[in-house]
């Protein structure tokens, strides 16, 4: 189980999904948890992204949103995390 970082910019773009969305409330829920447990899961389609986002991944919430995130490591613990950048429609976040 991963460890996920959020950052001030995925909460802002969380709390905006969830008011345009409040429908998608457990999707996410549900998206986090299987994300933490396992980033690879195919449920989540993950892919890494090229371009101006290489090295960054994104998963899928649902058909038309998606959620970017990095591995990084934990400077204190050593341990892989999931830096958690955003989320938002396929247009939003690309």
């Amino acid at each position: 189980m991963k460890t996920l970082v959020w950052t001030k910019t995925f909460v802002r773009a969380l709390q905006r999904t969830l008011r345009q969305h409040p429908e998608l409330r457990a999707k996410i829920e549900k998206t986090l948890k299987q994300l933490a447990e396992d980033p690879f899961h195919p449920s989540l389609r993950s892919h890494k992204l090229k371009g101006e986002l290489e090295g960054v991944w994104a998963c899928a919430v649902s058909y038309e949103h998606r959620i970017l995130f990095e591995f990084v490591q934990n400077p204190e613990t050593g341990e892989e995390e999931i830096l958690l950048l955003t989320i938002g429609t396929h247009e939003e976040v690309y």
